[in-house]
């Protein structure tokens, strides 16, 4: 049985990690709170964008003649994903996840993958186990800005207009409440109609369109030269804003059941502490009764 000096060390140990963990879940809150507002407040226009560019690609002249952004390529040689995790740990597992379902997706596709990874944590997992990665994002502002996430934006559609990449997919963490994730993985160059559903898995495709085609003024192609960039960039500025919110959120119930489980780990401990003192106790009563019994005895 441990002693009372090693008790009151750990009840003291573990009482400095809750007011850490405590301290963690505060900051955690208040970071997610701003975070689920920004990404509230983008998600529909970004929904919306995204209707719009489905409608693009869904129009029967949508291919390379209006804009290569819309070109699909007939043979899929390369595919590159943009992986969007956290710089810091200690929030679940919600690197585990996206990291998981990225890697499942890699070995079904079944051709080269290279990695464009947002995030510390993306980054050093894929590189300590062998994957390309191309380019690394880290230390992103937590007021995120449209202008913070274009670098990202443009260097994967650079890659795919270069023909680095004849795709180009998002893997990402949808957040859709405080206690609920979804990883996912949708493609986001060439554009199309249709997405992949989460964990890598191929997606039914979308309600079909029942608008005609557009007609564009002054003409399709620089119309669509300054629309589609900026629609993909949105694409991947609400998804970083979707896994920052994630992030929050998975950190904040992470630390909160760490200071439970402390509190309770220090109620057990203090109940261990107070019988080991009561048995000291009683023992020193004991002695102190078999001392004075001796002494009478030895006395007579």
């Amino acid at each position: 049985m441990a002693t009372l000096r090693e008790i009151r060390r750990r009840i003291r140990s573990i009482r400095n990690i809750s007011q850490v963990t405590r301290a963690m879940q505060m900051v955690a809150a208040s970071k997610m709170r701003r975070a689920q507002e920004q990404v509230l407040a983008t998600r529909p226009y970004a929904e919306k964008a995204w209707a719009v560019l489905e409608d693009l690609a869904s129009q029967p002249s949508a291919n390379h003649a209006l804009h290569p952004l819309l070109e699909a390529r007939p043979q899929v040689r390369a595919v590159d994903i943009v992986l969007i995790t956290s710089d810091r740990g200690l929030c679940g597992g919600y690197n585990q996840n996206i990291i998981r379902a990225t890697v499942q997706f890699m070995g079904k596709v079944g051709v080269p993958t290279r990695l464009i990874a947002v995030g510390r944590r993306g980054r050093d997992f894929m590189l300590r186990y062998g994957r390309t990665v191309i380019a690394e994002f880290t230390d992103l502002p937590p007021r995120l800005r449209l202008l913070d996430v274009t670098p990202i934006a443009r260097l994967a559609m650079d890659e795919f207009l270069q023909g680095n990449a004849d795709e180009v997919y998002l893997a990402y963490t949808d957040f859709i409440n405080t206690l609920v994730q979804k990883p996912v993985i949708r493609r986001l160059l060439p554009l199309k109609p249709t997405i992949t559903a989460e964990q890598g898995e191929e997606g039914a495709p979308m309600r079909p369109r029942t608008q005609g085609e557009y007609i564009y003024e002054p003409d399709p192609v620089r119309i669509l030269g300054t629309v589609l960039p900026r629609f993909t960039e949105l694409q991947v500025y609400q998804a970083v804003l979707e896994a920052l919110a994630s992030e929050h959120s998975a950190r904040m119930v992470a630390m909160r059941n760490a200071t439970e489980n402390a509190q309770e780990l220090l109620a057990n401990l203090r109940l261990t502490y107070n019988q080991a003192r009561q048995a000291a106790i009683t023992r020193e009563m004991l002695d102190i009764a078999g001392g004075a019994e001796a002494l009478r005895r030895s006395r007579r």
